[in-house]
């Protein structure tokens, strides 16, 4: 089996070079690694240039932005699963992909934990073996430490290039909520992941939250009119149960507890 290692860049020469390092030193082989360069201006276009021979395509040219560039990996990528590890961050260790790689087969999605780096905090993240609708609504899966069958981009589509943040979130919710794809968790921690990224910043909060609810506004609305019933009634539940008069009666076991 083959993994398609996709990095997307742009001005980000460290990033590119600490990325490319730890891809070349995985101890697990079967793999391409793709390089699309936004045109950088920084001398990324010159380190790629001078290791082509790593890669199995690179290119270094204007894009409209990152999910337009990880959909020109997806074109260019002949392995049967994508990894998308884009440029600054690295696999967990040397023997990153080693240590999944025999339990990728068969399923469509196969996610795994990472380490999360910032200026000040370093922490691990651990994702759920169960996902669902209402998961996805708080959290997604990490782009970066999840293995992709080729074949969802051909079934349900590449990313969404009308978003500018959250097209890989849409993606997966639409896999696993609308198509029922399979998926497993693998609990290891597969790299670590440096914050900074455009999901990662502050002020790009209110972008995400008004791109989310115009996913969900457009195509998960009997989804989201549930869940608003379920919080109507679980507010008025919570009401009654803060009520004197309810809790007597629970007490004296004229109601059993709730």
């Amino acid at each position: 089996m083959k993994v398609s290692i996709i990095t997307v860049n742009y001005n980000d020469l460290k990033g590119l070079q600490k990325t490319v390092e730890s891809v070349q030193k995985q101890t697990f082989k079967e793999f391409e690694h793709i390089i699309i360069d936004g045109g950088s201006t920084d001398g990324s276009e010159a380190f790629i240039y001078e290791h082509r021979d790593q890669f199995s395509y690179s290119i270094s040219e204007s894009d409209e932005g990152v999910y337009p560039a990880m959909n020109k990996g997806i074109s260019n990528a002949n392995g049967e699963y994508m990894l998308f590890l884009n440029s600054g961050d690295t696999f967990y260790n040397k023997n990153a992909l080693k240590r999944v790689i025999l339990d990728v087969e068969s399923y469509d999605l196969i996610y795994c934990n990472q380490m999360v780096i910032g200026a000040d905090k370093k922490f691990l993240k651990t994702y759920p073996d169960s996902l669902s609708f209402a998961y996805f609504l708080q959290d997604n899966i990490p782009h970066q430490a999840t293995f992709i069958k080729r074949r969802l981009f051909d079934v349900i589509g590449k990313y969404d290039e009308q978003l500018k943040i959250i097209s890989d979130w849409k993606f997966f919710l639409d896999c696993v909520c609308k198509h029922q794809v399979t998926y497993k968790h693998l609990d290891v921690t597969l790299v670590n992941f440096y914050l900074g990224g455009m999901s990662s910043i502050r002020e790009n909060a209110q972008v995400m939250e008004s791109e989310k609810q115009g996913v969900l506004s457009e195509g998960y609305k009997s989804f989201t009119q549930d869940l608003d019933n379920v919080l109507h009634y679980q507010r008025k539940i919570n009401t009654l149960r803060r009520s004197r008069i309810i809790r007597l009666l629970i007490k004296f076991r004229f109601l059993n507890k709730f």
